[in-house]
């Protein structure tokens, strides 16, 4: 018996939507259904930057960026008193995910993929010539292929995996501004950093005069959620900002592992579900980086007729997006799970040539995994100035906030 579907998508989030559009334009004549449990616009904490890759890879899935963005052309980086200002070749569009994933979601309808809200995938079972998903409502669909896309909590990963790790954790809140417009930097704070954080504090403009803020921290100590939110009110107060006593959200996410399952006999996942980037949080360009990967292997399964996506993982290891992705989880470890945190910290701060690459991974116009030889050169003369650099980092540490421009007043 022929599946109702040729392919379910569980999650129409950015790579969800990427990912049925693809399929739709590639391989028209397929049955493509879409199941997101929520309802847009829906929330999500997210920072909301567009990376340079992101250009790329909608340029490659033929779509359009078609929701308000404010393009950031530099972005600050700050330890107490140290502030660096990197200047971006390509500026990063950031904007409000509400907005994005809505659109996302309404450019896939109109190439001809049904979508489905209020409808989540809760299981599945694979069976030798098709998928069993079963959802929300109570359905029992039948696919030749099920896409994981489901997001932070998603389902298709747990089952998959079957394991339980401790997760990283984000928490975000939009500021309404009075007076001036924001600044057009990104910020990133990593002063939080001496209260135990692992990651940083960021501030993002938005369109609409407001501004994104939150924080990601990595899961190699446990801190809870008011630990967490009160880490970032203190820190957005040191900047002159205030976080309303409600409106902040969290989310569990989980980091990248080139060694870990990222698919099985029909079933494959992209976007939050595979894994998002463990040093920075980002997850939406890699979304769709995935999804191409992803897509090209689903087009060959149903060429050839093996479903088994034995290859899957070693793709997309070696894509452009693997190995950027595993570069920063061997960096993120370093950083944030090292007891030597204050050692690459103070390489990252005081080494502006480290700086500079990572600005060229974030606006595009660099593939930092293929920037190992400078990297190396940068540990090198990182041996030679470690001390004096760790004894620069305390000193801005115990400084306090530094003299920064003033940021407008919450409205």
């Amino acid at each position: 018996m022929r599946p109702q579907y040729d392919v379910i998508v569980a999650g129409a989030g950015p790579g969800g939507s990427a990912m049925a559009a693809r399929l739709v334009r590639e391989r028209p004549a397929d049955r493509v259904l879409v199941l997101e449990r929520y309802r847009f616009p829906r929330d999500k904490p997210c920072g909301g930057g567009l990376t340079g890759h992101m250009d790329a890879a909608m340029r490659e899935l033929d779509l359009a960026l078609e929701v308000p963005a404010w393009p950031a052309k530099t972005a600050r980086v700050r330890y107490g008193s140290f502030e660096r200002v990197v200047t971006l070749d390509n500026p990063v569009n950031v904007v409000r995910r509400e907005e994005l994933d809505a659109n996302l979601a309404d450019q896939a309808r109109r190439r001809g993929v049904e979508i489905v809200e209020g409808e989540g995938v809760t299981g599945y079972t694979v069976e030798p010539d098709h998928v069993v998903v079963r959802t929300s409502r109570g359905r029992a669909l039948t696919a030749s292929v099920l896409v994981g896309a489901d997001g932070a909590a998603s389902v298709v990963r747990k089952q998959l995996l079957g394991e339980k790790a401790l997760p990283h954790r984000l928490f975000r809140a939009e500021l309404a501004l009075s007076g001036t417009a924001p600044d057009d930097a990104m910020l990133y704070d990593f002063t939080p950093m001496r209260r135990g954080l692992r990651g940083y504090l960021w501030v993002f403009p938005v369109p609409g005069n407001r501004v994104n803020v939150g924080v990601m921290h990595y899961p190699s100590s446990r801190l809870g959620g008011p630990a967490l939110i009160d880490i970032l009110r203190d820190g957005l107060a040191e900047l002159g900002l205030t976080l309303p006593d409600k409106g902040t959200r969290g989310w569990p996410v989980w980091g990248y592992h080139p060694g870990k399952a990222v698919a099985e006999a029909r079933v494959v996942t992209i976007g939050d579900a595979a894994g998002i980037d463990g040093l920075t949080g980002e997850g939406i360009a890699v979304a769709l980086e995935q999804a191409l990967v992803a897509g090209n292997c689903i087009d060959e399964a149903f060429r050839t007729g093996d479903f088994s996506f034995a290859t899957y993982r070693r793709r997309l290891r070696k894509a452009t997006v693997g190995r950027e992705l595993a570069l920063d989880r061997w960096l993120a470890w370093m950083l944030y799970r090292s007891r030597n945190w204050e050692r690459w910290l103070s390489l990252v701060l005081y080494d502006p040539q480290v700086l500079e690459m990572y600005a060229s991974r974030v606006d595009g116009s660099q593939i930092l995994a293929d920037q190992k030889l400078r990297l190396y050169k940068a540990l090198i003369r990182h041996v030679l100035r470690a001390r004096r650099r760790r004894r620069q980092l305390r000193l801005a540490g115990a400084g306090g906030a530094p003299s920064l421009p003033a940021l407008p007043s919450p409205s």
